[in-house]
């Protein structure tokens, strides 16, 4: 059971506004910066803003550099496949709605332009960017209604359409169970990208329930397991591998990310991850 879009609404706009989280977005979120000229490099200048192609050509490192825009340009791309149907104290597809609340408000709150992308197997629903309230109203909407039972996770269509319709520089939030390949590599050249994970205790964490019948949210395929102290150590190896390869991307690439779990407050971590 999710709140409605109208309660979600006040509720976040409260939060937003009465602790001015809007205020410290683009300090958490991004720099909000556009290209203005090329120099060459100096120490202490950031790696990731080295132009390569002008450092091959010249011989010697020169460096982009960035104009601070008026107005930010905040994007949000959701991933809903059947693994976010989980939850013990509320549904990871819940704990995503109320996060993509939260980003959306406080862009709107500084006058930002905040724009929307919900995937699946596919793109679902592209809202683009507005800085009208009634187009985040819409986003929380399509969100409550979508039924991601039996929708597969595709990260690599993901990618491709967002590198597509994201041509301008953003603030590219990036919320998923982060359960799957991620290569976003080639976003974080082009945006800013922000990974914020939503899971549940359980997952990490998951205790022995012996011979049970267990459902694929992503296919809907019922099949009888034993999950026993193998099967749960097995998983949990499986799920520390898959987190580690996603952190080293992140470093990598220089993504921040932040895990949320669903019996957390949503609003509060993002807060106090600032």
């Amino acid at each position: 059971m999710h709140l409605n879009t109208k309660t979600l609404l006040l509720k976040t706009k409260k939060q937003v506004y009465s602790q001015r989280l809007g205020n410290h977005i683009t300090k958490f979120y991004g720099e909000g910066f556009e290209f203005g000229e090329l120099r060459e490099y100096m120490y202490g200048d950031d790696v990731r803003k080295i132009d390569w192609k002008t450092t091959a050509k010249m011989g010697k490192p020169f460096v982009k550099i960035y104009q601070e825009e008026r107005e930010l340009n905040v994007a949000v791309a959701t991933m809903m496949g059947g693994s976010s149907y989980f939850g013990t104290t509320k549904q990871k597809s819940e704990a995503m709605r109320e996060a993509v609340a939260l980003i959306g408000m406080s862009a709107l709150s500084q006058n930002d332009r905040f724009s929307h992308f919900l995937f699946a197997d596919k793109l679902v629903k592209w809202n683009k960017p507005s800085k009208q309230i009634f187009s985040l109203f819409d986003v929380l909407e399509e969100m409550g209604r979508f039924e991601v039972l039996s929708r597969k996770s595709n990260y690599q269509k993901m990618t491709q359409m967002l590198w597509t319709h994201l041509n301008k520089k953003a603030l590219l939030y990036i919320i998923s169970d982060g359960i799957g390949e991620f290569d976003l590599g080639k976003l974080s050249k082009k945006h800013d990208v922000v990974l914020i994970i939503i899971r549940d205790k359980f997952e990490e964490n998951p205790q022995e329930l012996g011979l049970i019948q267990l459902i694929d949210t992503e296919s809907s395929q019922g099949f009888f397991g034993n999950v026993d102290n193998d099967a749960t150590s097995n998983y949990r190896k499986s799920l520390a591998k898959n987190d580690i390869r996603l952190a080293d991307i992140c470093k990598k690439y220089g993504i921040r990310m932040l895990k949320v779990y669903t019996h957390e407050d949503v609003y509060l971590k993002l807060l106090n991850s600032i």
